[in-house]
């Protein structure tokens, strides 16, 4: 969800608090935790402005840009076999229930 945000607003920066704005559900430390690896594994790029409190600015590189292509597919994939994922994850749920 990440990387997808960041291509939406690519080439452009995006501040963490913006990016938190645009991903409802995911917590601060769930993002954190998440930009930070993706920075390591060298998809993002990271920004401080030394000002209080330091405002910190996230930007996909040329390696994470191309992996929006490899993730539309398996997005679109996703999307398209979303009802069957969800009927399985119910009988999953209702053989637990009675074992």
């Amino acid at each position: 969800m990440a990387v997808k945000t960041l291509a939406d607003a690519a080439p452009d920066e995006v501040r963490f608090a913006d990016l938190r704005r645009r991903m409802p559900g995911v917590s601060q430390k769930m993002l954190s935790v998440t930009l930070r690896n993706l920075t390591r594994d060298g998809l993002v790029s990271r920004r401080v402005e030394p000002t209080v409190p330091p405002r910190v600015f996230y930007r996909l590189t040329g390696l994470g840009l191309s992996l929006e292509v490899a993730l539309a597919g398996l997005r679109a994939w996703a999307e398209e076999h979303m009802a069957e994922i969800d009927r399985a994850n119910e009988a999953a749920g209702q053989e637990a229930d009675e074992g």
